[in-house]
Parts: C-alpha cells; sequence; structure tokens
C-alpha cells in the first residue's frame, strides 16, 4: 500500500485501540486522542529518530504531549511498537496491546495523563495541567545543546491549551535561544471542554501569533499524511523553531465521536462495534493495500556518550575558599554576609565541580548573586526574563536530561508558579529552587516583594513521601547565615529531588563556625537554656537571639533553635526540647503552616511537650528598615519577648 494508505490503516487501528481502552477504564479522552491519530502516528512510526526499546536514549529524539488528556494515541502507538516501559532499564519490559486495557487502573502503569514516575520512560515530565509542555521542551533543548546531541523536541499543544500564558513566554523563549530543534505542533480541532475555542485560537490566527514571535510556521491539514510527512522534514533545517498549525477533526474516524460535545467522554461498550467501522471506513478512503509498507522508527544516527558527575563523590573546598573564589573574602574577614551573596558564591562552586550543574534566573541576577555563575559559566547559565512559569518547566527539561537546574527569582515571585511546581513534583523532577528577599526583610519595598506564604506551601510538598517510601518529596532549607547557605546549597546537590531554598536581602553576622555540621533533617542548638526553646530560621534566628537577650533580663534562659530544614527530624527534636523545659516556642517571618504547624506536630505526636508559635500577625507595608518591618509585623524582639511571657503564664492543662 501507499505509505499515505498505510497511515491511514495504523491510525484505524489505534484509534480501535483508543475507545476500546477509554471505555474499559470509564473515563477518558477519546475524541481528543483521535484528533492527533495521524500526527502522532507519523511521529512515532516514521518522524522520530529513537528506539522504542531503549526509551532512555540520550541522543533519541524527544515527544512532549503537553496536550496531556490526549495521551492514550501515545500509549497506543507505543504498544504497537512493543515500547519499553519500566522504572529503570533493570525492570524494562515491553508494553503489550493487551495491556492497553488497565489505564488508569491503580496498578497500571499508564495513567490517565503522561507521567513517567509511573513508569512510561518514553516521556520525560508528567503534562496534564495545560500551558506547560513547550517550556519542559525547551529545557529538553537546551539540555540537547550543552550535551551537543542532535536530537530534536516534537512538543504537541492543544488549540484551547495555546491560551494559557505560559506557551507565549516558552515561545519567546524558545526563539530568543535559537532553539530550532524544537518543532511545536498545534493540534487545532476548533474545540475546547464546554464549546467552541476563541477565534484568537484558530489556526490562522495561531499562525500569525508564531510568526511574530519569530517562528518558522506551516499550516497543514493534520489528517494528511503526505502534508504531515513533508512539514516535519523541515523541523531543524532553518534557523527558526518549527511551529506546525496543524487543522484536525476532534473524534476523527468515529461519525458518532464527531456529533456534540464528547469532550472527556468514553463510547459505552454498546457503541464500540460501530465505532470500528467507522474508523475502518475512514481508513478505506486512503484506498486499497498493494503491497507492505514498513513503518518502525530508526534509531538515533548520532551516538554521543553522555556521563554525569556523582555528586556525592565530589570534595567541596572549605566555606572562606569558596566564599573568596566568589569575591566575598572581606565578608569572610568582618563574619557578616547576605546569604544571597553566599549562595552565589556556592553555586559558581558548584559549577566547577559538577558540569551538570545549570542555572536559570528571571532577570535578578545581580539580587541573586547567580550573576556570579553566569560569568563563571556562560554556556550553562539561561537568563529566562520575567517568565517564572516558563523558567521552571524548562529547568524540568533539563533535569529530565540528568542535569541539575537551579531556579532562582524573588521568592516572592516564584509563587508564581506553583502549579509548574507542583507537576514537577509529580514528576519526581531534581530541580532546586531558591528564592531571595524572602520574608518581610525587604522592608522598603513593601508587600508585593515579601515571599510570606511560601513556607507553608513547599511544606505541605515535604509531608509526602518519595518513591524510596523514606525521603520526602521536598526538602525546604531556610540559612541564617553564609556559613548555613554554603552547606545547604552542598546538600541541595548531593540529595535527589525538589529542593525550596529561602535566601535573605540584608547583611547577617555569622552564627556559625566553618566546620559546623549540616545535615538532611538537621537543626542545630545556638544558644542553650533550660527554661524553653524559641524556635525559628532564616533571619529570625538573630531576631529569636535578641528576644532570649530580653527574656534573660527577666530571668528566663531560653534557648535557641535554628531549624534551617523541614522536614526536621521530629524524635531529635522533641529530644531536644525535652532538656529545654518541654517548651517550645516557634517565630517565623511568613504566615501560619510553616515551622511552627511542624514542631506543632512533632509535639504532640511525641507528647509531654507545650508549643506555640508567632508568625506575621498582618499584611506588612513599607518600612525604612528591617527591625521596622518586624515591629509592624508583630514579631520584633520584644513582641516575641512578650508573647513567650504570656506563654509561660498559662498554666500547662
Amino acid at each position: 500500500m501507499s505509505t499515505a494508505a498505510a497511515m491511514h490503516r495504523i491510525g484505524a487501528e489505534l484509534g480501535k485501540h483508543v475507545i476500546r481502552m477509554t471505555s474499559a477504564a470509564g473515563s477518558g479522552h477519546p475524541s481528543s486522542a483521535l484528533s492527533l491519530t495521524h500526527l502522532v502516528g507519523h511521529l512515532m512510526f516514521r518522524g522520530m529518530a529513537y528506539d522504542p526499546n531503549d526509551p532512555w536514549n540520550p541522543n533519541a529524539d524527544r515527544l512532549v504531549l503537553s496536550e496531556g488528556h490526549a495521551v492514550p494515541i501515545v500509549y497506543a502507538a507505543y504498544a504497537a511498537l512493543g515500547g519499553a516501559v519500566g522504572r529503570t532499564k533493570d525492570d524494562a519490559a515491553a508494553l503489550k496491546s493487551a495491556d492497553l486495557s488497565e489505564l488508569r487502573s491503580r496498578d497500571s502503569l499508564l495513567d490517565g495523563h503522561p507521567n513517567p514516575a509511573e513508569g512510561f520512560p518514553f516521556f520525560d515530565a508528567a503534562t496534564g495541567s495545560l500551558g506547560q509542555g513547550l517550556s519542559i521542551g525547551a529545557g529538553l533543548a537546551l539540555a540537547a545543546r550543552l550535551d551537543e546531541t542532535s536530537r530534536r523536541v516534537f512538543v504537541i499543544i492543544g488549540d484551547g491549551e495555546s491560551r494559557e500564558g505560559q506557551i507565549w513566554e516558552a515561545a519567546d523563549f524558545i526563539a530568543d535561544q535559537k532553539l530550532n530543534t524544537v518543532c511545536a505542533v498545534f493540534n487545532c480541532n476548533g474545540q475546547g471542554q464546554a464549546g467552541n475555542v476563541s477565534g484568537q485560537q484558530s489556526a490562522e490566527r495561531l499562525c500569525a501569533k508564531l510568526e511574530a514571535f519569530g517562528w518558522k510556521v506551516t499550516q497543514i491539514d493534520g489528517h494528511d499524511p503526505t502534508a504531515i510527512e513533508h512539514a516535519f522534514a523541515e523541523v531543524g533545517r532553518s534557523v527558526r523553531p518549527t511551529a506546525i498549525v496543524a487543522r484536525t477533526i476532534k473524534g476523527w474516524g468515529v461519525e458518532a465521536l464527531q456529533q456534540g460535545n464528547w469532550h472527556g467522554k468514553p463510547l459505552k461498550e454498546s457503541q464500540l462495534s460501530a465505532a470500528e467501522a467507522s474508523l475502518d471506513a475512514a481508513a478505506s478512503m486512503a484506498g486499497e493495500p498493494k503491497s507492505e509498507v514498513d513503518l518502525r522508527p530508526e534509531p538515533p544516527k548520532a551516538s554521543v556518550s553522555v556521563t554525569r558527575v556523582c555528586p556525592r563523590e565530589v570534595k567541596w573546598p572549605s566555606f572562606a575558599e569558596a566564599m573568596e573564589s566568589g569575591g566575598f573574602g572581606e565578608g569572610v574577614k568582618n563574619r557578616a554576609l547576605a546569604t544571597r551573596r553566599a549562595y552565589g558564591a556556592a553555586l559558581k562552586t558548584a559549577g566547577e565541580l559538577l558540569p551538570q550543574v545549570v542555572c536559570l534566573d528571571g532577570d535578578v541576577s545581580n539580587s541573586t548573586f547567580t550573576n556570579i555563575f553566569a560569568e563563571a559559566h556562560p554556556k550553562r547559565f539561561f537568563e529566562c526574563k520575567i517568565a517564572e512559569q516558563n523558567m521552571v518547566s524548562a529547568a524540568v527539561g533539563l533535569a529530565a536530561a540528568g542535569y541539575i537546574p537551579f531556579v532562582n527569582s524573588f521568592a516572592k515571585f516564584i509563587s508564581r508558579a506553583y502549579d509548574q511546581i507542583e507537576l514537577a513534583s509529580v514528576s519526581r523532577s531534581n530541580i532546586k529552587i531558591v528564592g531571595s528577599h524572602s520574608g518581610v526583610t525587604p522592608a522598603a519595598d513593601g508587600p508585593s516583594q515579601m515571599a510570606l506564604q511560601d513556607v507553608a506551601y513547599f511544606r505541605s510538598l515535604t509531608s509526602v513521601r518519595g518513591d524510596d517510601r523514606t525521603s520526602p518529596l521536598c526538602r525546604i532549607y531556610q540559612p541564617a547565615d553564609a556559613i548555613a547557605a554554603y552547606h545547604c546549597t552542598r546538600l541541595m546537590i548531593e540529595l535527589p529531588g525538589l529542593c525550596y531554598m529561602r535566601t535573605l536581602r540584608p547583611d547577617v553576622p555569622f552564627l556559625y563556625g566553618d566546620e559546623t555540621v549540616f545535615a538532611p533533617g538537621g537543626f542545630n542548638v545556638v544558644s542553650p537554656g533550660e527554661d524553653l526553646a524559641l524556635v525559628g530560621s532564616g533571619y529570625m534566628v538573630h531576631t529569636a537571639m535578641q528576644a532570649a537577650e530580653k527574656l534573660a533580663a527577666k530571668g528566663i534562659r531560653a534557648a535557641v533553635i535554628d531549624a534551617y530544614t523541614l522536614p526536621i527530624d521530629g524524635d531529635k527534636l522533641a529530644d531536644t526540647l525535652r532538656g529545654c523545659g518541654r517548651k517550645a516556642f516557634v517565630v517565623e517571618d511568613n504566615y501560619g503552616g510553616g515551622v511552627g504547624a511542624e514542631v506543632a506536630e512533632i509535639a504532640a505526636r511525641c507528647g509531654g511537650l507545650r508549643v506555640d508559635s508567632l508568625h506575621v500577625q498582618r499584611i506588612p507595608k513599607s518600612t525604612r528598615n528591617e527591625a521596622e518591618a518586624l515591629d509592624y509585623a508583630g514579631i520584633g524582639p520584644a513582641q516575641i519577648a512578650d508573647h513567650v511571657l504570656a506563654f509561660l503564664s498559662r498554666p500547662s492543662n
């Protein structure tokens, strides 16, 4: 048969699997999946250079399904090819067509949306929260450039999804970075979930937008195999990234699914026979078979060996040496330095030790001090400008390719990408997020520049176990001085998985000696006391020490504990608190739900401990200095001391 006829026949067979598996699951999106029949069929059987038996090959072309709900068509194609599935190469097995009937079941690796962490390694990252896929593709393309491989990255995007602003953040970034190995495929079937898409997402308007963004754009019939083949053949031949705007039919090949709104609705079992006959009829329109056409992807032609250095096997220089290298020798001499500055020097050192460490920044590198890394390692620094959502998802793509990306902005602006961060956690992505100017100490800038909800958000992720059932899904670091910032940066790199670190704007005095130990789940007793413990993190450790002095004047000996990481080793903390009068008072420069909640839960679990806490009491405003900001928020040293006295005066029962 002709290639076109063969692709129609393959499309019909894949379509049958789509309607069967979604019917068996009782849920799913068969109409969306069928609109991609020919596009996915071409890529997976003909257009991409990859080996279905080795989806881990770093030289292979990649496919990102941003329109994640259409994933059944990819599952069907991968099963037809016998693609390898499993969490690692050691437990890999071939996906079979019979496995498709387990779609969306609890024990199946075929989730309702792409999720490589469940054992489908053909995908590099979880998708499904719409708008994120093109950014992930950008990160994969950046990694390909660093690895000097020729792999291309194909990203399939829904037309309704294209209204998401992140799509255009990514389109801008990809053009800016000249990532011509990226091909964005817009699936223009004209329908969203509740109705038709806006005219702003029409094929013609999308073409105009993409051309304005500097892309090479082709509009095609997304069910014409010949047009599809010609369009994909152009990928990578231009200095510009390629966009293919494909006009498709939602529910292609199945007449029933083209009547009314079938978005997210599977056919009933009684409707399958008629639907399969409809698919056969659609395929037969391309002509009858005359001779067999072998359709199977060719493996990657290039073979570049990609190796990574194990982070735990490198020897880090001393704190003083790293700070001197970063340009902060004077701060070490004076024993006062902002944690954001120490982090910048630490990141530079990490880049020297580990070539897979990369850095992304959102136009604030001279405030986050990642400009130190940029100067030392310019090829591994990516300026993302003011587009935090794209920055986080691009980091996910880089991490999927084996890099260790550090994502940087003001902690306040990181909150714009909380959805992207959550989906990164679903991927079990090894990204490191650093938010500077945290808490209320930006002072004069006012509340629009202050991160106040971040600890509670990230702490919710620390409460979940990772794949090993013991490690947390996320770790939080809040260094109180430059020495802690240096060692927390090291811990972020040595321990795999999602991390978030808060750094401070103002210079702060050193609390620690150079040889102080920092460990996962750890905390440090900065000063002793037997009546109670003041527990703080970051800047609030210094504030707690001032409050402890005021309490000492009233005859109360308060220990100060630096809870520099979450989650904390609860048993160890409880044991320490038993030596501090069995009482803890937690102070935070953020809204509730952070360290105070953590310590209260530990106390409730371990028993015999009393805990109270004080966090930001009102929406802050601009003040002239940090002391005024703390006082206005109700968390200054004197206010802490007053609350502690009230806490101690309350009956224990």
